[in-house]
């Protein structure tokens, strides 16, 4: 049996370059970008961590000597996005490594759109023609180095920033977010602990999920959400038993970017759901989606089952029906260790009117299956903070 490829370049919808030892490259990708004092932002968790230092470290052996920020919280806020433009400025850097999980690429990709506005970041919104506000000519240059497998965010063209005056979580978009460059190393991800690597995958899989079940005719978008289930059904069990697995840390890091690919096409109710969970309770987004994945489908099984078909195929499983997906997800969440509410994760109900107002505002509601309001959203989170799947 031949050894799997894992060394690879891509160009969709990026440059991607993808395989083991590959962060190596980072000064190389950095060049190529025009970079000459780059400024790596990342979370507060990797600031001290051996691969930041090791990228500043060859950064600077390699004559770019490169600043490091890392004041980004697991949900990256507005001060979060105002402090990083604040020391991109006064380092007089000249573009942005997004490193880490979501969160810091999210801010990071933010903090490189703010560079050179004038306007509040509020104002870009991924509401109406919001973007066309933006001044491109500001945006700083992006090479991003993902080190989970789970948002895909560095394939995206927009970040998730909470406002923290109104507990509220928007999207800010342009799609020049996109960033250049990728440096797709699955080296990064083996110290990833079992229950991140399980919360990220299967967020990965909700995004493939969602996107495949959005409503609308978008073929490509479907073709990659469902291949990156597939992958994602093989490999993910295999990354959460053993961290060091190469193959199963490449295939992960492939379908986490698939899943933001596909879903251009649309999002669901779990993504609307889990913003305003994430914004009041600041909760784990990948840990959330996981969760409420199985109430979102139960909600919806009247607008999804027909397309149940097809993915139950494609996960290889006995029966091509509803049910037997529905139950297949069950199991897949209980065998990661994903908790079955949202009390296990101490979400509250005290706020379920509240959340569900905010749900349905969410831009990703429009994109569920079947049509919904705040009284229904409202409905599936309490369900969900009692684990009632009937």
């Amino acid at each position: 049996m031949p050894a799997p490829v894992l060394v690879s370049k891509w160009n969709y919808p990026t440059t991607i370059w993808s395989g083991p030892g590959r962060i190596a490259e980072l000064p190389q990708a950095c060049r190529s970008l025009g970079m000459k004092r780059p400024l790596l932002i990342t979370d507060q968790g990797l600031a001290e961590s051996a691969m930041v230092k090791a990228c500043l470290d060859r950064n600077a052996a390699n004559g770019l000597p490169t600043g490091l920020f890392a004041g980004v919280k697991g949900n990256p806020t507005g001060e979060n996005v105002d402090a990083g433009v604040a020391a991109y400025k006064a380092g007089g850097h000249d573009g942005v490594i997004a490193f880490g999980g979501g969160s810091g690429i999210d801010a990071a990709k933010a903090v490189a759109l703010m560079a050179g506005q004038t306007r509040p970041l509020w104002d870009f919104e991924d509401v109406g023609d919001n973007a066309d506000r933006v001044n491109v000519a500001g945006m700083a240059p992006v090479v991003a180095v993902p080190t989970t497998s789970g948002t895909g965010s560095e394939v995206g063209r927009a970040s998730v920033i909470t406002n923290e005056a109104s507990h509220e979580k928007k999207i800010i978009f342009h799609p020049r977010m996109l960033p250049a460059l990728v440096i797709a190393d699955p080296e990064l991800t083996v110290g990833l602990p079992p229950h991140i690597t399980a919360a990220t995958g299967v967020d990965a899989f909700v995004h493939c999920f969602e996107a495949y079940c959005a409503p609308g005719f978008h073929p490509m978008a479907d073709g990659i959400a469902l291949e990156g289930m597939r992958l994602i059904k093989q490999y993910l069990p295999r990354a959460y038993r053993d961290g060091r697995d190469i193959e199963a840390r490449s295939r992960m890091l492939a379908a986490a970017s698939m899943g933001a690919v596909a879903f251009q096409k649309g999002l669901g109710g779990v993504h609307a759901l889990a913003h305003p969970i994430g914004a009041v309770y600041d909760t784990h987004h990948g840990l959330t989606n996981a969760v409420l994945l199985p109430y979102l489908m139960r909600h919806n099984r009247n607008a999804i089952a027909d397309r149940m078909k097809l993915l139950a195929q494609v996960l290889d499983l006995p029966q091509q029906t509803f049910d037997a997906v529905f139950d297949w997800v069950l199991a897949f969440r209980k065998d990661l260790g994903i908790p079955n509410s949202l009390t296990d994760i101490k979400v509250p109900a005290d706020r379920a009117a509240e959340i569900g107002r905010m749900a349905e505002q969410d831009p990703s509601a429009g994109g569920n299956p079947m049509p919904v309001n705040a009284a229904a959203l409202e409905a599936v989170f309490r369900k969900a903070v009692a684990g009632d799947l009937t």
